[in-house]
């Protein structure tokens, strides 16, 4: 597929869903450094991340399973449509 054929508002929301990935993945490396610190006595890292797990990490993960739910029901549509013989009232 050629660039020119993509349309903008999707390559912006292609750009999107890829930071909110990496937002999802850092969180979990962050999760897990907190976790450890936490095994060694420190609690100020955990503290961090209770702080920011409604505001940011929720949405996040939630946004991502939204896109990869849409994306798989698309995908099945697109399929469907491409059956031969799917019009013929089967």
């Amino acid at each position: 597929m050629t660039e020119g054929a993509e349309p903008t508002w999707k390559r912006w929301l292609d750009r999107l869903l890829m930071l909110n990935v990496l937002v999802v993945f850092l969180g979990a490396g962050f999760f897990v450094t907190a976790v450890l610190a936490q095994s060694q006595g420190q609690s100020a890292p955990m503290d961090l991340f209770q702080k920011l797990w409604q505001p940011l990490f929720t949405p996040a993960i939630s946004l991502l399973i939204m896109a990869a739910i849409l994306s798989g029901i698309l995908s099945w549509w697109q399929r469907r449509g491409l059956k031969p013989g799917s019009g013929s009232g089967n």
